[in-house]
Protein backbone atom coordinates (compact mmCIF):
# COMPACT_ATOMS: atom_id res chain seq x y z
CA UNK A 1 0.00 0.00 0.00
CA UNK A 2 3.11 2.41 0.85
CA UNK A 3 4.42 1.46 -2.44
CA UNK A 4 1.70 2.72 -4.01
CA UNK A 5 0.96 5.56 -2.14
CA UNK A 6 4.74 7.02 -3.60
CA UNK A 7 4.10 5.50 -7.16
CA UNK A 8 1.20 8.32 -7.22
CA UNK A 9 3.20 10.69 -5.56
CA UNK A 10 6.01 10.11 -8.44
CA UNK A 11 3.37 10.46 -11.06
CA UNK A 12 1.89 13.84 -9.42
CA UNK A 13 5.21 15.59 -9.77
CA UNK A 14 5.62 14.02 -13.37
CA UNK A 15 3.00 15.28 -14.06
CA UNK A 16 3.60 19.09 -12.52
CA UNK A 17 6.47 19.07 -14.16
CA UNK A 18 5.38 18.37 -17.57
CA UNK A 19 4.98 21.72 -19.95
CA UNK A 20 1.80 22.84 -21.11
CA UNK A 21 1.39 23.24 -24.86
CA UNK A 22 2.35 26.88 -25.16
CA UNK A 23 5.32 26.70 -22.73
CA UNK A 24 6.65 23.61 -24.58
CA UNK A 25 6.92 26.00 -28.19
CA UNK A 26 8.85 28.87 -25.82
CA UNK A 27 10.75 26.28 -24.56
CA UNK A 28 11.11 24.99 -28.21
CA UNK A 29 11.81 28.88 -29.69
CA UNK A 30 14.00 29.73 -26.60
CA UNK A 31 16.55 26.58 -27.34
CA UNK A 32 16.34 27.57 -30.83
CA UNK A 33 17.09 31.05 -30.26
CA UNK A 34 19.80 29.80 -27.91
CA UNK A 35 21.31 27.59 -30.71
CA UNK A 36 21.82 30.30 -32.99
CA UNK A 37 23.55 32.09 -30.45
CA UNK A 38 26.49 29.67 -31.01
CA UNK A 39 28.84 30.93 -34.44
CA UNK A 40 29.88 27.19 -35.32
CA UNK A 41 26.19 26.57 -35.82
CA UNK A 42 25.81 27.56 -39.46
CA UNK A 43 22.85 25.44 -40.07
CA UNK A 44 21.03 23.71 -37.03
CA UNK A 45 18.73 20.58 -37.59
CA UNK A 46 15.84 19.34 -35.84
CA UNK A 47 17.54 16.62 -35.15
CA UNK A 48 19.69 18.88 -33.04
CA UNK A 49 17.51 20.80 -31.92
CA UNK A 50 15.51 17.76 -30.18
CA UNK A 51 18.65 16.82 -28.71
CA UNK A 52 19.37 20.24 -26.78
CA UNK A 53 15.91 19.66 -25.30
CA UNK A 54 16.14 16.04 -24.96
CA UNK A 55 13.14 14.96 -26.35
CA UNK A 56 12.29 13.32 -29.78
CA UNK A 57 11.97 15.14 -33.36
CA UNK A 58 8.32 13.84 -33.21
CA UNK A 59 8.00 15.95 -30.07
CA UNK A 60 8.94 18.71 -31.81
CA UNK A 61 6.58 18.38 -34.79
CA UNK A 62 3.80 18.12 -32.33
CA UNK A 63 4.45 21.86 -31.79
CA UNK A 64 5.25 23.21 -35.25
CA UNK A 65 4.85 21.83 -38.50
CA UNK A 66 8.09 22.44 -39.48
CA UNK A 67 11.43 23.68 -38.89
CA UNK A 68 10.71 26.87 -41.17
CA UNK A 69 7.47 27.02 -38.70
CA UNK A 70 9.66 27.54 -35.83
CA UNK A 71 11.92 30.30 -37.67
CA UNK A 72 8.80 32.35 -38.09
CA UNK A 73 8.39 32.20 -34.60
CA UNK A 74 11.22 33.96 -34.07
CA UNK A 75 10.58 36.20 -36.50
CA UNK A 76 7.07 36.74 -35.55
CA UNK A 77 8.93 37.47 -31.95
CA UNK A 78 11.29 40.21 -33.12
CA UNK A 79 8.68 42.11 -35.38
CA UNK A 80 6.30 42.18 -32.50
CA UNK A 81 9.06 43.51 -30.09
CA UNK A 82 10.78 45.82 -32.43
CA UNK A 83 7.96 47.52 -33.85
CA UNK A 84 5.86 47.56 -30.45
CA UNK A 85 8.72 49.56 -28.97
CA UNK A 86 8.95 51.74 -32.12
CA UNK A 87 5.22 52.61 -31.97
CA UNK A 88 6.18 53.80 -28.26
CA UNK A 89 9.12 55.82 -29.05
CA UNK A 90 6.76 57.65 -31.66
CA UNK A 91 4.21 58.21 -29.35
CA UNK A 92 6.47 59.09 -26.64
CA UNK A 93 8.55 61.48 -28.86
CA UNK A 94 7.58 64.62 -30.33
CA UNK A 95 10.73 65.79 -31.39
CA UNK A 96 11.54 63.85 -35.01
CA UNK A 97 15.32 64.10 -34.37
CA UNK A 98 15.08 61.80 -31.39
CA UNK A 99 12.53 59.91 -32.87
CA UNK A 100 15.37 58.47 -35.15
CA UNK A 101 18.09 58.26 -32.75
CA UNK A 102 15.80 56.61 -30.49
CA UNK A 103 14.54 54.19 -33.09
CA UNK A 104 18.06 53.54 -34.25
CA UNK A 105 19.56 52.61 -31.31
CA UNK A 106 16.58 50.69 -30.04
CA UNK A 107 17.00 48.52 -32.96
CA UNK A 108 20.87 47.63 -32.52
CA UNK A 109 20.50 47.31 -28.53
CA UNK A 110 18.09 44.74 -29.24
CA UNK A 111 20.21 42.89 -31.67
CA UNK A 112 22.91 43.23 -29.40
CA UNK A 113 20.92 41.66 -26.25
CA UNK A 114 19.55 39.48 -28.55
CA UNK A 115 22.59 37.64 -30.38
CA UNK A 116 20.60 34.30 -31.76
CA UNK A 117 17.79 37.00 -32.94
CA UNK A 118 20.15 39.10 -34.79
CA UNK A 119 21.45 36.23 -36.93
CA UNK A 120 18.22 36.03 -37.83
CA UNK A 121 17.26 39.30 -38.63
CA UNK A 122 20.97 40.37 -40.49
CA UNK A 123 19.58 37.24 -42.55
CA UNK A 124 22.67 34.53 -42.07
CA UNK A 125 20.37 32.08 -40.04
CA UNK A 126 17.90 31.92 -42.81
CA UNK A 127 20.45 31.42 -46.10
CA UNK A 128 19.80 28.24 -46.22
CA UNK A 129 16.86 27.39 -44.66
CA UNK A 130 13.03 27.97 -46.60
CA UNK A 131 13.13 30.90 -48.71
CA UNK A 132 9.37 32.49 -47.29
CA UNK A 133 11.75 33.35 -44.58
CA UNK A 134 14.13 35.51 -45.77
CA UNK A 135 11.53 37.18 -47.87
CA UNK A 136 9.55 37.49 -43.97
CA UNK A 137 12.49 38.84 -42.89
CA UNK A 138 12.65 41.30 -45.87
CA UNK A 139 9.38 42.65 -45.37
CA UNK A 140 10.20 43.87 -41.78
CA UNK A 141 13.11 46.01 -42.96
CA UNK A 142 10.88 47.72 -45.66
CA UNK A 143 8.20 48.37 -42.89
CA UNK A 144 11.32 49.10 -40.48
CA UNK A 145 12.38 51.65 -43.18
CA UNK A 146 9.20 53.27 -43.75
CA UNK A 147 9.24 54.10 -40.11
CA UNK A 148 12.27 55.85 -40.35
CA UNK A 149 11.47 57.07 -43.36
CA UNK A 150 8.47 59.18 -41.54
CA UNK A 151 10.88 60.01 -39.07
CA UNK A 152 13.13 61.44 -41.53
CA UNK A 153 10.31 63.16 -43.52
CA UNK A 154 9.51 65.12 -40.13
CA UNK A 155 12.72 65.87 -39.77
CA UNK A 156 13.37 67.33 -43.06
CA UNK A 157 10.14 69.46 -43.06
CA UNK A 158 11.23 70.53 -39.43
CA UNK A 159 14.79 71.65 -41.39
CA UNK A 160 12.68 73.13 -43.91
CA UNK A 161 14.72 71.28 -46.74
CA UNK A 162 13.81 72.14 -50.13
CA UNK A 163 13.07 68.28 -51.33
CA UNK A 164 12.18 66.47 -48.26
CA UNK A 165 10.39 63.43 -49.56
CA UNK A 166 13.87 62.62 -51.10
CA UNK A 167 15.94 63.64 -48.70
CA UNK A 168 14.07 61.35 -45.92
CA UNK A 169 13.96 58.52 -48.72
CA UNK A 170 17.63 58.43 -48.89
CA UNK A 171 18.38 58.77 -45.05
CA UNK A 172 16.04 55.93 -44.10
CA UNK A 173 17.48 53.57 -46.79
CA UNK A 174 20.93 54.48 -45.37
CA UNK A 175 20.05 54.03 -41.82
CA UNK A 176 18.76 50.62 -42.49
CA UNK A 177 22.48 49.91 -44.10
CA UNK A 178 23.81 50.53 -41.49
CA UNK A 179 22.01 48.81 -39.16
CA UNK A 180 22.40 45.85 -41.34
CA UNK A 181 26.18 45.96 -41.31
CA UNK A 182 26.98 46.64 -38.15
CA UNK A 183 24.36 43.68 -37.24
CA UNK A 184 26.70 41.54 -39.94
CA UNK A 185 29.82 42.54 -38.36
CA UNK A 186 28.41 41.62 -34.69
CA UNK A 187 27.73 38.32 -36.22
CA UNK A 188 31.06 37.72 -38.40
CA UNK A 189 32.81 38.83 -35.38
CA UNK A 190 31.55 35.95 -33.33
CA UNK A 191 29.66 38.43 -31.61
CA UNK A 192 32.97 40.37 -30.26
CA UNK A 193 32.38 43.93 -32.33
CA UNK A 194 29.24 45.14 -30.62
CA UNK A 195 26.57 46.90 -32.61
CA UNK A 196 26.28 49.67 -30.31
CA UNK A 197 29.87 50.57 -30.72
CA UNK A 198 30.43 54.30 -30.69
CA UNK A 199 26.27 54.66 -30.68
CA UNK A 200 26.11 58.17 -30.36
CA UNK A 201 28.96 59.40 -32.93
CA UNK A 202 26.99 56.95 -35.50
CA UNK A 203 23.73 58.37 -34.83
CA UNK A 204 24.95 61.99 -35.23
CA UNK A 205 26.35 61.22 -38.37
CA UNK A 206 22.67 59.96 -39.64
CA UNK A 207 21.44 62.70 -38.65
CA UNK A 208 23.29 65.37 -40.86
Amino acid sequence: MGEEVRSEEVGAVTARKRPKPGERRIQILQALAAMLEQPQNDRITTAALAAQLDVSEAALYRHFASKAQMFEGLIEFIEQSVFTLANQIIEREPAPEQQVARLLGMVLQFAQKNPGMCRVMAGDALLLEHERLGARMNQFWDRLESVLRQAYKALADARQVPTPTVDAQAAASLAVAVLLGRMQRFNRSGFKRMPTEHLDAAVQQLLR
